[in-house]
């Protein structure tokens, strides 16, 4: 059962983490409209607010949850520590573990948060704000394609020469069918091919060759409404389509992209490892944060606060620089996503069996 102390501790933690968040996102948005103030005085005021800046302040607090978790922990734990505050907790018989339980209560809070944000709430949101940064500041959109080549389904194969998105449009389509023996068994050609809706596609000026006991069976036609299971997005991949997806779509479309030997699906693994990474980033913070600022320290807050902003800005520096390894293709997404975490776990068991020993 919690008692006062633990809810008293609670309470500074996810109050002083909070007017964090709002105190950064002020700053940021301010820097953000000097920014990009032509485009939002072009832009309807009504999408301005509602399109962009109310999905890019959860998208920004979001990204940055470890950055104001471990501010929130040094911040507040130092004015405790120099209140005597914990020397007092400490003086009564609580242990250094006691005392860790409440700050471990508040990021198992955030992380929750943390993670069904990510998962779940701001990726529909990125979709707005993507939107009207494409329309609006600079289109990020990928809307045409060349030389494509993807297996959209076990044993066949389709090409394209190219594809325009604004006219939903492809060019000299060509969709080869194997039978197990790796024969080819069919091949259907068109001059052109128009995506509908879904699956469903329109070919153009079409010819169909089977290819059955060494014969050839030839059928034409001008128009043909057909299923091909593939659409423009399994080929047309931005640098944003990662953050769109729900981590539920997130997995449906890696493993997709997997079977049809897509390989250029790295930032998508990465995502979805960042999103389980983050979480578990708000407890190895919290840890550090409180294990640095439980004590006094000559020069007071400052130093506290100093070193927990270089520990937090040097984490989210490594992990970027893992994000690119992974990116690159020279390490998997898992690896890259979760060494940095290793590593401030072993900073975060010293500096607690440090703090711990007093």
């Amino acid at each position: 059962m919690f008692k006062i102390l633990d809810r008293y501790i609670i309470r500074k933690f996810l109050g002083t983490y909070v007017f964090a968040i709002v105190l950064l996102l002020a700053i940021v948005v301010m820097f953000d409209i000097n920014e990009k103030l032509d485009s939002f005085v072009k832009a309807p005021l009504k999408s301005t607010l509602f399109d962009y800046f109310l999905n890019f302040l959860p998208y920004f607090a979001n990204q940055f949850s470890p950055l104001f978790t471990f501010i929130a922990v040094i911040f507040f734990t130092s004015k405790l520590a120099g209140n005597s505050e914990i020397i007092a907790m400490l003086s009564t018989g609580m242990s250094f573990k006691r005392l860790m339980r409440p700050y471990m209560v508040s990021a198992a809070i955030i992380a929750a948060a943390s993670f069904v944000l990510s998962a779940y709430v701001v990726p529909p949101g990125n979709v707005k704000k993507n939107n009207y940064t494409n329309t609006y500041v600079k289109n990020k959109r990928v809307d045409y394609g060349s030389n494509i080549m993807l297996m959209v389904a076990p044993g066949q194969i389709a090409y394209m020469s190219r594809y325009d998105n604004i006219s939903k449009t492809g060019h000299r389509f060509q969709l080869e069918s194997f039978d197990e023996d790796k024969r080819l068994v069919s091949r259907l050609t068109a001059q052109s091919i128009r995506w509908d809706t879904l699956y469903s596609w329109k070919l153009s000026d079409y010819v169909v060759r089977d290819f059955v006991d060494n014969r050839e069976i030839i059928r034409k036609g001008y128009s043909l409404d057909t299923i091909i299971p593939f659409e423009p997005r399994d080929f047309l991949i931005s640098e944003l389509d990662h953050e769109q997806m729900t981590s539920p779509e997130l997995d449906q479309y890696i493993e997709r992209q997997k079977r049809r030997g897509v390989a250029n699906i790295q930032s998508f693994e990465v995502e979805r490892e960042r999103r389980y990474a983050m979480t578990a980033a708000a407890f190895i913070l919290t840890v550090i944060g409180m294990s640095l600022s439980a004590r006094k320290v000559k020069g007071g807050m400052g130093v506290n606060i100093g070193i927990g902003l270089v520990l937090s800005f040097s984490y989210i520096l490594f992990m970027t620089i893992t994000q690119t390894f992974a990116i690159n293709g020279i390490t998997s997404a898992f690896v890259a996503m979760w060494i940095p975490n290793l590593l401030y776990t072993v900073i975060a068991v010293v500096l607690y069996y440090r703090a711990s020993r007093g």
